[in-house]
This record gives structure tokens, sequence and C-alpha cells, in this order.
């Protein structure tokens, strides 16, 4: 293209005034206010522009600039952050929101967002309270801790906690324990945000109770506990217990009360803290004796213990600290407990799905993530047979093959990593189409997205993870849809 042809076609861009008036604007116009539909109406232009200076255009489409333009401006008023169908058969899936809410915990949100609320006033006393208490009570009931404290996620919970009783002082941890969690999350990161002095002790695969004794100084203030959650090392490996560690602490402890009374410079004791990562309050089959409950850390001598709550709980996005209550009562006081509370909303769904717990069964029937992990395979295959069938009857004739396969579920979100959950999936192919076109169409170019996975060349929707029949019929929608598309372009 010469620099003739390239300026002609410049100077045919359309005006943003031009853009406005055209049909193609007119719904984007009525939904919003005309500012904003301008302001997408030059970057539709700034786009053209930069592609005909990029020489990947020989010619302006001005109706295709309007359409570009209206894109942009309903892509603002239409939700990014939407409900989703997860077919993959990871129950705990960190891209697709982590664990769904019990109708509780749904209907408890809904209560207070729609209202006044509780949040810090107390109605009995009819004065000013704490927001701490909604779940204090509940989190200490089911755990045996003697107070508690919630804040926005698992990650803040170690910070609060390396911070407050770490900061200047050393804290112990192992090797094999300092993880990297999703999002870059990293154990030494956070140690030194919080101004903690890391001493890591023994190998990757092999920390001895010595190893930890050797390490105490002075200033060691924390024994740390990382419970490597995505992932495990199998084979010739031994780490240490919070049994051994909580011996070590108590030894040290009573030779500071002897040796170092009224040192100022060192810290007053040896804490063990175990950052439990996922959490779990109950104990299931697919646990296979892998995953230490809450009350079992606590039990075996654990100062404090944090875990999440949007993971094995089943829960919303929470870091919960629970323990001794002169601890807890430290943390609350700490200027980063207010910077990474917790809101109303979050409270009260946190609140009602503790409440749940207070009846395991009634826990496993209505905590989604519970029921997802503990549900019979015969159940799921009932659920997937369903799903086939409908998929059958909703497409064209002869355009699909649909078959019900067994599949290995996983928990997912950095828990159970060894984990194998027997499943069953729906697997289709196409006689027209293709399983990477269904699958954009699915994720892409719908509402409700729906997620499913490819296994050889075959689209897989694992019935595990589909929470009811509204799940079942976005897929049997979707499916039926790119179907009728595909048979129209064949």
């Amino acid at each position: 293209m010469t620099d003739t042809d390239q300026r002609a076609l410049l100077r045919s861009l359309p005006q943003v005034e031009e853009l406005l008036s055209s049909p193609a604007l007119e719904r984007a116009v009525q939904r919003l206010s005309r500012r904003f539909v301008a302001d997408c109406a030059r970057e539709a232009v700034a786009q053209a522009r930069a592609d005909v200076l990029a020489g990947c255009a020989d010619q302006v489409d001005v109706d295709a600039i309007a359409a570009d333009a209206a894109r942009r401006a309903l892509a603002l008023a239409d939700p990014s952050l939407r409900r989703a169908v997860n077919a993959t058969g990871v129950v705990v899936h960190t891209n697709l929101g982590r664990s769904p809410l019990a109708l509780a915990a749904v209907e408890a949100v809904q209560d207070v967002a729609r209202s006044y609320s509780t949040l810090e006033y107390d109605a009995a006393a009819r004065t000013r309270g704490s927001r701490h208490d909604h779940v204090e009570r509940l989190a200490c009931a089911l755990t045996g801790a003697e107070a508690a404290l919630a804040v926005n996620n698992n990650a803040a919970a170690v910070l609060l906690v390396l911070s407050e009783f770490a900061a200047g002082h050393e804290a112990v941890v192992s090797r094999g324990e300092l993880v990297e969690i999703g999002g870059s999350f990293r154990v030494p990161d956070i140690m030194a945000l919080s101004q903690a002095a890391m001493v890591e002790v023994g190998t990757t695969n092999k920390t001895h109770p010595s190893d930890y004794a050797r390490a105490l100084t002075d200033r060691t203030s924390l024994l740390l506990k990382v419970h490597p959650s995505n992932f495990r090392l199998v084979g010739f490996t031994e780490s240490v217990g919070v049994g051994e560690l909580r011996a070590l602490a108590d030894e040290e402890n009573a030779r500071r009360a002897c040796e170092l009374a009224g040192d100022a410079a060192a810290p007053a004791e040896v804490l063990v803290y175990e950052d439990q990562g996922s959490g779990s309050l109950v104990s299931l089959p697919c646990f296979d004796g892998d995953e230490p409950s809450v009350s079992e850390s606590l039990a075996a001598g654990c100062d404090l213990v944090s875990f999440s709550g949007d993971k094995l709980l089943g829960g919303p996005q929470a870091g919960i600290v629970v323990g001794a209550k002169r601890h807890v009562d430290r943390l609350k006081k700490n200027p980063l407990a207010r910077a990474l509370r917790l809101d109303k909303m979050t409270l009260a769904a946190l609140e009602a799905t503790l409440r749940l717990y207070l009846n395991e069964e009634r826990a496993l029937r209505d905590v989604p993530t519970l029921r997802m992990l503990s549900e019979p395979a015969d159940v799921v295959r009932g659920r997937a047979q369903a799903l086939a069938e409908a998929i059958v009857d909703a497409a064209p004739s002869g355009c699909l093959q649909v078959e019900v396969v067994p599949e290995v579920a996983r928990a997912g979100g950095g828990a159970l990593p060894l984990c194998d959950i027997p499943s069953y999936a729906v697997a289709v192919s196409f006689a027209r189409g293709s399983v990477a076109a269904c699958e954009a169409h699915l994720a892409s170019g719908r509402s409700v997205p729906v997620v499913g996975r490819i296994k050889k060349d075959r689209l897989l929707f694992d019935a595990r993870t589909l929470l009811g029949q509204e799940d079942a019929d976005e897929i049997v929608r979707g499916l039926a849809e790119y179907a009728e598309l595909a048979a129209r372009e064949a």
C-alpha cells in the first residue's frame, strides 16, 4: 500500500457523531449514556486507524466499525462476572469461583444485602457490637478453639499471624513446606512481607525434630507448619508432626522462663502455628486419612491454625484463624485486622455455612462442595445417563455421538492432589463441526458459559460437578445450538 492510499484510508475513517447516528449503535445509546457510547465509538475508530497504519486493512468498513463500537458499548452493560456451568469434574475450581454456596448461605447474603443489619450492633444489649462475634462462637464450637477470627482469605490470615507474632523475630519452617500455591502465593514471600526472618530446616524430602531443635535461638518466635495443599512428596520422605513441634516449643519456653526472664529483646514464647490451607471440619472417604481436621491440629498442640473458608469448608472466600484466646485477641488488635476484615455479605455467608456444620449429616447434604466430594459414583452415573439422553433428544439427528464414560474427578482448589474421585461424564463427538469449535461456542458464545474439557477429541461433561437440572439444561441447549449451527454450515 502506498502512502497516498494509506492517507486516503485514514481520511475515510468515520467521525464519532456519524457512528452515533448509525442503526448499529441505536440499542447501545438506549441502554447507556451517550457519553459512554461515544467513548466506545472513539475506541473503535482508533482501532481502525491503528489497523490502517499497521497495513492490516486495505479498506474502511464503516458498518464494521459501528458494529465494533456497539460490541464495546454493550460489553459495558452486560455483566462479566456471571453464572457458569462447571462440567470439568474439578469440584473446587479456582477459575470458576471455587465453592458454590449452600442455599442457606445465599439466603443469608440476600437478607443482609437488601437491608440494614446487625453487623456491629448487639441487639440484646442495644449497644455497639463486634463483627467478629458472628462467626467466632460457631468456629470455636466446631473446632474446640478458645477464640477465632475471620479475615478476607487464608493468605491474609497467614500474613496477619506472621506480622503479629514473628515480625522482627525468627520463624522456623521445613524446606519441604515452602510451597507456592496458585496466583503466585509463596510462603517465603509472605514471610518477607511480614518482616519475619525465615529459618529453613531439613531437606526437601526429609525433616526431623532435631532439625527444628538445632534452629531454635533466643530470637525464635514461631514453629511454622504449612500443609502442602497442592502437592505431595512420596517415597523416601519424613516430616515433623504438630505434637513433636509442641514438645519442642514447650521445652524451649520452659528454658526461657528460667534464663531469659526480663529480656525485652527476646520473644515471650515460641508458638506452634499451622497454616492448614484448605481446612476441613469433617472427614470424608475421599480424604483417605491425608487431610487433618482443624480440631485435630488444635488438639495435637497448635497455638493457632488458619484455613480457607472457600475450599473444603464450602463457604465464601475467607481466612479463619482459630486458637488460644490470648493469641487471637492480639490478632484482633493488630492494625492489619481492620484492613483485612470481612464485609457483611461474606460474614453472612460464612456464618450460615458454619451453622450447617452443627449437624454433620445436614452439612454433607446441603453444602455443595461436601455433597460433590462425597456423592456415590452410582448417583453421578444416573445423572450422566439422564444428561446423555436429553442431549440426544434435543440435538438434530446424526450430528452428535453421545456416550456415558467413567472418569476421575478432582477436589481442586489446591486440595487433595492425590485423591481420585470416581465419576461419570458424558462424552460428545461430532459428525459435523469440531470439538474445538463447540467448546468455544459453549464457553464464549453464550450468556451462561458452559465449561467442559476435551479428551481424545471428545468434549466431556463430568456430571459430578453439575449442581442441578439448570446446569444440565444449559449443556443441552448449548449443544443443540452448536449442532444446528454446524448443520447449517455443512
